[in-house]
């Protein structure tokens, strides 16, 4: 069996693997089945290697950041998950941040802010790696990744690399040049600007105030469950259909903020699923307007 092939090859290679590995140990949502095969990268060559293999092998393969955007299958995810976690270091120089995919945005914001750098302020408290807020170019409070990053790296699946300037990835409203491509992210270089550090650090610990005071950060979710419709909001439109603490199973639709479908302690992703089809059709029947998920569903289907 090719997965049994990898897992030997890995071993000689000595890259850290996990057979049969729960994804809900992995997602901010705590929901999802198995991983076939769970692999830790450390090092961007340890990412072209087994991206070489996994091609080789005819095995498909799923990246993962921090997992805070994701909805897993019950049924769990087919073949590797590359976890980029280890890609994690930062480096500072003048207004210049070169961070790899597997940084959480937080560690980043965190050390933008202790060298006195401003841009990054919008994105503290939004869970995630730099590699994930990239591709799906997050943004909150009036900033998006779009406004601050100058540059990021990328790998393909037979491990050959490639450089984007900000406008070759080709970032809009929650999408990126990645979002339809098997590319890679691999590291990030963001462009700051020289702030006061106390300014920087009370725009960051309101924005952090803000959301602890309006999102339920008490519970497991994957953020926002919609996207924002064209001249609505999404929590509003759920929350006039008053449909806030409406329940399938253990996913609920947060009785805090509409926005956000949470798990309570037991969801499964069936539960999520049925639940983001009720409310779309709730809202479709009421105000005619098609709410979009925002959360990415993988897995076997």
């Amino acid at each position: 069996m090719q997965l049994d092939n990898l897992c030997a090859v890995l071993e000689k290679c000595k890259t850290e693997y996990v057979k049969s590995e729960p994804m809900s140990r992995h997602t901010t949502f705590k929901i999802g089945g198995n991983a076939d095969v769970f692999i830790s990268i450390k090092t961007e060559d340890e990412l072209k290697t087994v991206l070489e293999l996994t091609n080789e092998y005819g095995i498909p393969c799923f990246i993962l950041g921090k997992g805070s955007n994701l909805l897993v299958s019950d049924s769990g995810i087919e073949g590797a998950v590359l976890c980029l976690d280890g890609l994690d270091e930062i480096k500072i120089t003048d207004e210049t941040v070169v961070c790899g995919a597997g940084a959480s945005l937080k560690n980043v914001c965190l050390a933008a802010r202790d060298a006195g750098l401003s841009g990054l302020e919008f994105a503290y408290g939004i869970p995630g790696s730099v590699g994930g807020a990239v591709y799906m170019n997050a943004g909150a409070y009036g900033g998006e990744m779009s406004q601050v990053v100058l540059s990021a790296k990328a790998v393909d699946k037979n491990g050959r690399v490639f450089e984007f300037s900000n406008e070759q990835l080709q970032l809009g409203y929650r999408t990126s040049i990645f979002k339809n491509s098997s590319l890679i992210v691999t590291s990030v270089t963001f462009k700051l600007k020289h702030g006061d550090k106390q300014k920087i650090k009370a725009d960051m610990d309101d924005f952090l105030s803000r959301r602890q005071n309006k999102q339920p950060l008490e519970y497991p979710s994957a953020g926002s469950t919609f996207k924002r419709p064209q001249g609505y909001f999404a929590g509003a439109l759920i929350e006039k259909n008053n449909l806030k603490g409406v329940s399938v199973g253990g996913a609920q639709v947060s009785q805090k903020h509409a926005g956000f479908i949470i798990n309570t302690g037991s969801a499964t992703c069936l539960d999520v699923l049925s639940l983001i089809k009720k409310v779309q059709n709730t809202v479709k029947n009421a105000d005619g307007v098609d709410l979009e998920p925002e959360v990415i569903f993988v897995g076997r289907k």
